[in-house]
């Protein structure tokens, strides 16, 4: 992760404080008693700055131990994917946690691929041909995010055989080939040999709208299938190619435990498969090809896929209400996390459920309820 620093060490007895260094780096040190202390600042001396906040005395004395960066070593503790090939399943445009997910990795380095639905594949790439998207392209360096390749995807279906005559012939798949899943994840071998990072950014339900006893089996098993079972049908067919110490991300919603009415359809059923198969994905991608497998439960945001539920912006006013962080969600927040969970800096989280949310997640009392205010 990027150059190593020399590190000094500071030994502070031990008490309540706030370090003013934002150049924190990890440091193993044991000082089990003051009288041993000396003779350890003396071996020290040569090679560490050492700076006591008050005088050692001979009783036993507890010590807060931190390492600090010299003056010209890195500042901050950099997410470094530089190296790493992502696909993001799941982009169709330029206002989704998809694409904040895919700005995120290209700006800590990751060359991206995405996957995009079939039938939105043309104006998707017609508006990255005709720069429209390049405002929100820009990166943090002022560069322009580059998408290496936009594969054509539809993760209901995985294999051709899946794949019923009516969508064949269907003129909003016309020109496009080798969209399902299977064939999907053999092109970015047949192009690239291998990935490093996997996320699943795709879910539908037919009958969203619908409360969920007057949805159809067909409805639910549709909700089912293209928001939940497809990150397992992707995973399984693009862990073969990704390298060891991979990563793989999914998001959810909080709609998997919590009552949300209006989310129907069987979407919060989808959305509680998703986080069950996150935790068993999890041990056997974890055994099978150390891959590390997470999912972010992102609070509300108006994309344009959200809208499709009806009153997204109440769930965002509400959400603002009632949040411990009373701010705006920001689709950049979520994939600066997703990128985190991603990097080197979180090889020991894995099966984990991540709330971006500012806290609603925490909250069991709408404080904007007329009960409350009254």
């Amino acid at each position: 992760m990027g150059a190593s620093a020399a590190a000094g060490l500071q030994m502070v007895a031990a008490r309540p404080c706030i370090s003013a260094s934002h150049r924190m780096l990890s440091s193993r040190a044991m000082v089990s008693r003051t009288d041993r202390t000396l003779s350890t600042i003396d071996r020290f001396v040569s090679c560490a700055k050492i700076c006591c906040s008050r005088p050692l005395s001979s009783k036993r004395t507890g010590f807060v131990v931190r390492a600090t960066s010299g003056e010209s070593g890195l500042q901050g503790l950099p997410i470094d994917l530089r190296g790493k090939r992502a696909f993001i399943a799941g982009v169709a445009d330029d206002n989704g946690y998809g694409w904040a997910i895919a700005k995120a990795l290209a700006a800590a380095g990751a060359e991206i691929l995405v996957g995009t639905w079939v039938p939105a594949l043309n104006i998707f790439e017609t508006s990255l041909r005709r720069g429209k998207f390049d405002e929100s392209r820009k990166l943090p360096d002022g560069s322009l995010m580059d998408i290496v390749k936009v594969y054509p995807l539809d993760a209901v279906y995985d294999s051709p055989e899946d794949v019923p005559e009516d969508v064949k012939s269907n003129k909003r798949y016309a020109g496009s080939s080798n969209w399902t899943v299977k064939e999907v994840a053999e092109s970015v071998k047949n192009d690239f040999g291998s990935i490093d990072i996997l996320v699943h950014s795709l879910a539908n339900g037919p009958e969203v709208t619908k409360p969920l006893l007057e949805t159809s089996r067909r409805g639910y098993l549709a909700a089912i299938s293209a928001s939940s079972y497809s990150y397992v049908s992707l995973l399984q067919h693009f862990l073969p190619i990704m390298n060891p110490g991979g990563a793989t991300i999914s998001l959810t919603y909080i709609a998997s435990e919590r009552a949300i009415p209006g989310y129907g359809g069987g979407m919060s059923s989808a959305k509680a498969a998703l986080e069950s198969d996150t935790r068993v994905l999890a041990f056997e991608a974890g055994r099978k090809g150390k891959i590390r497998v997470n999912t972010i439960s992102a609070g509300p945001l108006g994309s344009r896929a959200a809208k499709a539920i009806g009153f997204i912006e109440k769930m965002i006013e509400y959400s603002y209400v009632n949040a411990p962080l009373q701010k705006e969600l920001l689709a950049d927040e979520v994939g600066n996390t997703a990128a985190f969970l991603v990097s080197p800096l979180a090889s020991a989280i894995t099966g984990s459920t991540v709330y971006v949310d500012n806290g609603l997640n925490t909250m069991g009392l709408a404080i904007d309820s007329p009960t409350i205010t009254s």
